[in-house]
């Protein structure tokens, strides 16, 4: 039950406590709850970026729709997934989770061929849509876990990936932006929503039983 009072408790928090920081353990229980995140064929195609720099969170804001969250949180968590699957990066990820195992380098050859042959006609676009699909799985669990530790969280998509990945180089390492998660601490009296009833659409409605 503690999950869902936690759950009950964050909220999209529009004002954060500049002054306020996050502890060093909270962050890295948090990341860790990222990077153990699931996620298709065990590829974690994205990478977290952890923005603490004030000067790039100024920046940052510019292309956030001039949203403050960037600059009074904490710190802010970048998800970016890759631009494409290759047979390379698939190679790469399969040769490191063998030997982590202890098993023979042949041992996924025949999924990796099953893989590589749904994945190629696909198409870039196709790949970059799917390896964003893996990077919010990871986002929600990084969420869960803020609020488990009683931690703010806000996701935003409101910013222009093509100028926030020209901003932390993203494109260099072959990666997209994808959804920004500003951490940190609300500052209840300048935040009009932190009061506000958290309403979700009742049960009935939500969910089908089959």
């Amino acid at each position: 039950m503690h999950l869902l009072e936690n759950l009950n408790w964050r909220y999209a928090t529009k004002k954060f406590d500049s002054e306020k920081k996050v502890s060093a353990e909270k962050l890295e229980n948090i990341l860790e709850a990222s990077r153990l995140a699931p996620s298709s064929s065990g590829l974690q195609p994205f990478k977290i970026f952890v923005v603490t720099d004030q000067a790039i969170k100024d920046q940052m804001k510019d292309i956030s729709m001039g949203q403050s969250q960037v600059v009074d949180a904490s710190h802010v968590l970048v998800f970016a997934s890759w631009d494409h699957y290759s047979l390379e990066r698939i190679e790469s990820v399969f040769n490191y989770t063998l030997k982590e195992r202890g098993l023979p380098p042949e041992t996924m050859d025949d999924y990796k061929k099953l893989l590589w042959g749904m994945y190629e006609p696909l198409g870039h676009e196709w790949h970059a849509q799917h390896a964003a699909k893996q990077a919010y799985i990871s986002l929600g669990i990084a969420m869960v876990a803020a609020a488990e530790q009683k931690v703010d969280a806000v996701p935003m998509e409101g910013f222009i990936p093509e100028k926030m990945d020209e901003l932390l180089g993203l494109k260099e390492h072959g990666l997209k932006s994808v959804c920004l998660l500003p951490i940190g601490y609300r500052k209840a009296d300048k935040d009009w929503l932190v009061n506000m009833k958290k309403v979700r659409m009742p049960k009935e409605d939500f969910i089908v039983e089959m």
